[in-house]
């Protein structure tokens, strides 16, 4: 979803293939050996398939609003955010969103961990309405869709907790057209079906 939403808010043509992740086409495991989505295509000898390069590919491209700053001077503590949430926070949003899987905590214990990276970011917000100014960067998007995860997997608890200026980044990120539209439901792409080119 984030390199949907760097992708739209750079103005990028694309041609966009909703894949089945547990039926993947040839077409898709050619494109990318680690068989990953997102995957984009440049041309038949460029691809990139992580979420993160496409980001900064797509908002080095055209960056009306700023997301990187002046001189990219936002990338670096985006590039600490985004560590973080890849690696330590997605784990814990893995295990919170399918603790049946991962018996040897409770739900709860999971939900615990991954509560330090929303303290990280209320307290980031203290200062701005967003992570690292006062206007959305590339490292609100890069995180963004990984917390509405976090979120809903229990939407019931996160209304009752004091986040209060992380509720309200989230809410002005869900707003936003770059979200909705690459949350709109797509058909599966299938291989014999004739391409439609979706501008985003």
């Amino acid at each position: 979803m984030r390199a949907h939403m760097a992708l739209d808010y750079a103005g990028i043509p694309l041609e966009i293939r909703e894949v089945d992740l547990n039926n993947l086409p040839a077409e898709a495991l050619a494109v990318s050996p680690h068989a990953t989505v997102p995957s984009l295509v440049l041309d038949e000898n460029n691809f990139m398939d992580e979420s993160w390069d496409i980001m900064k590919w797509a908002v080095r491209q055209n960056d009306p609003d700023r997301w990187l700053g002046r001189n990219e001077e936002f990338l670096q503590d985006a590039e600490m955010l985004v560590e973080t949430n890849d690696y330590s926070f997605k784990e814990d949003l893995e295990h919170y969103k399918y603790a049946k899987r991962y018996p040897e905590h409770p739900m709860e214990y999971y939900r615990q961990r991954g509560e330090a990276f929303l303290q990280e970011l209320e307290d980031m917000l203290e200062d701005n309405r967003y992570l690292l100014t006062s206007h959305i960067t590339i490292a609100d998007i890069a995180v963004f869709p990984f917390i509405r995860q976090f979120v809903m997997v229990d939407k019931d608890w996160f209304d009752k907790v004091p986040y209060p200026k992380l509720k309200v980044w989230l809410n002005s990120l869900l707003q936003t057209e770059w979200f909705k539209h690459a949350s709109e439901k797509r058909e599966i792409w299938q291989p014999d079906r004739k391409d439609e080119a979706d501008s985003v």
